[in-house]
């Protein structure tokens, strides 16, 4: 297997000098939050072969299966007895090393921090089990300054984190149009900015960005203070089809509790279900558990938009988790990687199949 050459950014805060009165703002990029979010279970119901298990993801709608699973009540009822113990993260780094010291055992997350982590451990420290989750990106910009895709060309855009899955999206973009940026600095033809997205709609306000490459909702907010969308990512896949969220496991916990895992993943598979077949209730859901998480709900004008630019599946889409690392590659932020073992869909499609389903493929890249 090839090293993954380390992503300094993935390990550490995105900060932006020219954003000095900002980087007060919490958000992406911080530590997690675990304030011991636990379901309520019925005394009599039975646990499975382990007492509580933890789980992590975003306060973001491309995690809405782990929003909505959790809100109502989905995800436990699969685990019966067994409590879920949730913690939610502002960065894919900060989960890794959380899925890494056993702080959580499953967790919802995006391409980019699944493919580092597992190369930077040498493919021994997770799998990913399912998707949850595509589309959702959008290069948002202000229309006074761009008003062209070529418009990009000499502006301040930003992206949530050096080497994160919408960074490398925008980089692989940049390089296609045959313009020249430096990955680690964000210097060149375009000047990437590396911010959190919690910051970015005041960074967008104040006149320090022309534009951002981000996921839901900050997308939509953006547009709520006069941004528009230049581009939607999902346009730039095949059958505009792209996985931006996935569920990962550790692979001791995956060993010695098949069960829980199977409980969760048929958990998932139940709430996307529910959520593509009820989306009014299955957006206020995401909505009021949003709300729980910041003290804020979304108004309308964002999360109507952004949340009808989300498509909720189980198929972990593996060509694409491919594609991307290729991207990440290219960019000079990863050398050539070896994913072979990154996915273990065994467990997914087993529930696929006594669901009435149909199963998922792992583009080659299976765990033997």
């Amino acid at each position: 297997m090839s090293a993954a050459r380390p992503l300094t950014a993935l390990r550490t805060l995105a900060v932006i000098a020219a954003l000095p009165l900002l980087l007060t703002a919490c958000g992406y990029g911080s530590e997690s939050t675990d304030d011991g979010k636990q379901t309520a279970v019925a005394a009599d119901a039975r646990k499975l072969s382990v007492d509580e298990v933890k789980i992590g993801y975003f306060p973001n709608l491309t995690h809405a299966t782990a929003l909505v699973g959790v809100q109502e009540g989905l995800l436990q009822k699969e685990l019966g007895g067994t409590i879920i113990k949730a913690a939610t993260f502002n960065a894919g780094p900060s989960e890794i090393e959380a899925l890494n010291g056993e702080s959580i055992d499953i967790g919802w997350i995006g391409p980019s921090p699944a493919i580092n982590g597992y190369t930077q451990a040498d493919g021994k420290n997770l799998r990913i089990i399912s998707g949850s989750a595509s589309g959702g990106v959008k290069l948002v910009v202000n229309p006074d300054k761009i008003k062209t895709l070529d418009d990009v060309k000499g502006k301040k855009i930003t992206t949530p984190q050096l080497g994160n899955t919408q960074d490398v999206a925008f980089l692989n973009w940049i390089a296609d149009q045959g313009w020249k940026v430096d990955a680690q600095s964000g210097k060149g033809d375009v000047s990437v900015v590396r911010t959190e997205n919690s910051v970015v709609p005041d960074a967008y306000k104040s006149g320090a960005i022309d534009g951002a490459w981000v996921p839901e909702p900050t997308a939509s907010k953006l547009v709520a203070e006069g941004a528009k969308v230049l581009l939607d990512e999902a346009d730039l896949w095949p059958d505009k089809k792209f996985v931006i969220t996935n569920i990962i496991v550790r692979q001791d916990f995956l060993k010695e509790h098949p069960d829980v895992v199977e409980a969760v993943l048929r958990g998932a598979v139940k709430t996307n279900e529910w959520i593509n077949a009820n989306p009014e209730k299955a957006k206020a859901a995401a909505n009021e558990a949003l709300k729980k998480e910041s003290g804020k709900a979304l108004p309308a004008e964002v999360i109507d938009p952004a949340w009808e630019s989300i498509t909720f599946l189980d198929d972990p889409l593996a060509s694409t988790l491919n594609t991307e690392a290729e991207h990440a590659v290219k960019a000079g932020l990863l050398e050539e990687p070896n994913l072979k073992g990154i996915y273990d869909l065994a467990p997914l499609n087993k529930v696929l199949k006594t669901e009435g389903k149909d199963e998922v493929d792992d583009a080659g890249l299976g765990a033997e």
